[in-house]
């Protein structure tokens, strides 16, 4: 073990040289010696000796206590006085420097070496506490919950910064103050004050947990929503001297839980949704189809044309009204494609400009240069027709309607942004109105499928739910801004799409020229079967009838000429559309197949049939729309 380092510091050559020689042969280093007390600040910095030996009385200006000041205050240095001097004037004027003893003069070599050996010992155990009450403070800063710490009597004696923020008081201005001074916490619901935890930990010894739906309240009136719980201090014998308060704010968290919460009930309103509009779809694929053939076989001079053209127009007003459902619970078949935004932007302009009212100006700003992104066109044409009229109706009094485009890249400093959103490139879709803006509560809740702020009759309160699912279903993310009378922003961040090709729609018409073959036709809904049945025996085609899916493999095995095309709904109890399919290529190779559906199940349907291989026909359809589809899928 080194020996102990120390610096002297005596005025008198004599004695300094005395005290040298002894404290070499007790086995200590000298580092130094001086006789002045700015010496020894200097001498002391830079030897950073173990232990000062400080006479009292030196030469020049500064005397032994100041120096001793110095070195206490500055290094940190542990200091023994020698003096021959002990009257009560000058002892008090060295206590305030806390030294670690006083040698009197003439010296006791025993006596020295003991005062030295306890001085070095006691400031080794104080440097301990002192790193150990450092890297406890240091622990209890860095973690991201607010600690309070009070004595027996519930006066607080320690805050971090996270209390310190969340209350608004700094750790001097809170230290000695009663915790309920600090710490107001009131119940959300009642506003009524909550009794303190610590109250109850000093009372009962025991651990306890924050009440739900507790609100602090900070010293300046804001108010967090927080969690957690309190617990004793206890000293070696176990005896309570103490609490400890550990709480956070909780406010995003129960943003995240209310999000979830959200979620979960778009999902179970929108099975619902995809439900209905599925047994919806089956009904009205009879009704419109055989209205549409009733009106073939009539003529415009039937007396009853004017009543099948009525109910006509209310079949496809229904046939819209199931589409949104799906579009909404998102099992609308979705034919997604690398598409220009500002294109589609472009093209539905005009519509745009009629379904705004006269009173709104209507304004495009697309940016020069947009990288490709992967949606559905018609559905993202859904998506700014519901932002348009929406904003539209936000101004009943005329204002400004700006639908506008960009490409930027997010990283994590980008400002309003979601939280979860990766960084990267995006191309960005916007519609920003002037109107009336809406409140926090409001906008909570905008995207809460049959949530509506309009009047009765005046909307369904699905056009934002559908624009939430069409953007969920795209990977893209969608973020509203408003302030109450300053108007309202919509912003979507689409992911950039790969290099492919944008896709044009196809301009080639479909040959409608009526067919020959054998057909086998699977549907569970008996008016869809009898109204495809006929259809398809007007265009000439004969006709296997199956009642469901089990049926249809009894009908294919009994049947023993060739079967040209299955025509099956893709959802049906038992055996579905693609389990038919699956078990008729065994016996049939390279049969072929259209599938029917009142809503498609992306996930019923094998991975290569996702890519373009098979044709899903959505319900309802027209005459001649399933006698194309047909054609098509028996001459492809």
């Amino acid at each position: 073990m080194p020996a102990t380092r120390i610096l002297v510091v005596e005025d008198e050559a004599v004695v300094a040289r005395d005290l040298q020689t002894r404290l070499t042969r007790l086995g200590y280093t000298i580092v130094d010696t001086t006789a002045r007390g700015d010496s020894a600040i200097v001498l002391a910095e830079q030897h950073n000796p173990d232990l000062v030996l400080m006479d009292i009385r030196l030469q020049g200006e500064m005397d032994g206590i100041a120096a001793a000041h110095v070195i206490r205050t500055r290094f940190h240095l542990p200091v023994v006085y020698l003096t021959a001097h002990a009257d009560e004037v000058t002892v008090d004027r060295a206590r305030v420097t806390e030294p670690f003893g006083y040698i009197l003069k003439p010296f006791d070599e025993r006596e020295l070496r003991t005062m030295i050996e306890m001085a070095v010992y006691k400031h080794q155990a104080e440097r301990k506490l002192q790193l150990s009450e450092r890297r406890y403070a240091t622990t209890l800063t860095s973690i991201g919950d607010g600690v309070i710490a009070t004595d027996q009597s519930g006066r607080v004696t320690f805050l971090n910064t996270v209390a310190e923020a969340l209350t608004g008081w700094s750790a001097a201005e809170a230290e000695g103050k009663p915790l309920i001074e600090v710490f107001r916490i009131v119940n959300e619901e009642t506003r009524a004050i909550v009794e303190n935890p610590v109250e109850r930990v000093l009372r009962e010894g025991i651990v306890v947990g924050l009440a739900n739906h507790t609100i602090l309240i900070s010293r300046n009136g804001s108010e967090a929503p927080i969690g957690d719980c309190a617990a004793p201090i206890q000293d070696d014998r176990g005896v309570s001297v103490g609490a400890v308060l550990v709480f956070r704010d909780v406010t995003e968290t129960q943003q995240r839980e209310e999000q979830l919460r959200q979620s979960q009930k778009m999902e179970a309103v929108g099975q619902l949704a995809g439900g209905i509009a599925h047994d919806f779809n089956n009904m009205l694929t009879a009704i419109l189809g055989y209205t549409e053939l009733l009106l073939q076989m009539g003529g415009s001079d039937h007396p009853w044309f004017g009543f099948l053209t009525e109910i006509q127009k209310a079949s496809l007003r229904s046939a819209e009204l199931t589409r949104q459902l799906l579009r909404f619970s998102r099992k609308e078949l979705s034919q997604a494609k690398v598409i220009d935004l500002n294109g589609v932007v472009s093209g539905i302009e005009p519509m745009l400009r009629r379904v705004v009212s006269e009173h709104i100006e209507l304004q495009t700003r697309l940016a020069g240069s947009l990288a490709s992104i992967k949606a559905d066109p018609g559905q993202l044409e859904q998506v700014l027709v519901n932002l348009v009229v929406n904003a539209s109706d936000a101004m009943s009094d005329g204002g400004i309607v700006i639908v506008e485009t960009a490409r930027e890249w997010i990283t994590p400093q980008s400002p309003n942004v979601p939280k979860d959103m990766p960084r990267g490139e995006y191309q960005v879709l916007r519609v920003i109105d002037n109107g009336s803006g809406m409140g926090s509560e409001t906008k909570l809740r905008i995207f809460e499928p049959f949530f509506t702020t309009k009047a009765v009759g005046k909307g369904t309160g699905l056009g934002l739910a559908i624009v939430y699912g069409i953007v969920q279903a795209c990977q893209a993310y969608i973020q509203v801004e408003s302030v109450v009378g300053q108007g309202t922003k919509f912003t979507i961040w689409f992911p950039t799409a790969s290099d492919e090709l944008v896709q044009q729609p196809s301009t080639t018409a479909p040959d409608l020229s009526p067919g020959t073959g054998t057909i086998l036709l699977v549907e569970d809904e008996p008016t869809v079967r009898g109204f495809a049945k006929q259809v398809l025996i007007t265009c000439g085609y004969t006709v296997l009838e199956a009642e469901h899916g089990a049926h249809g493999v009894e009908v294919a095995e009994r049947y023993s000429g060739p079967i040209d095309l299955i025509v099956t709904d893709l959802v049906m109890p038992f055996v579905n559309g693609v389990a038919l399919l699956t078990h008729l290529k065994g016996v049939r190779p390279g049969i072929k197949v259209l599938y029917m559906s009142g809503y498609a199940a992306p996930h019923l349907l094998p991975e290569s049939d996702h890519q373009g291989e098979v044709t899903v026909l959505q319900k309802p359809f027209t005459p001649q729309a399933f006698a194309d589809a047909v054609h098509q899928a028996i001459s492809g």
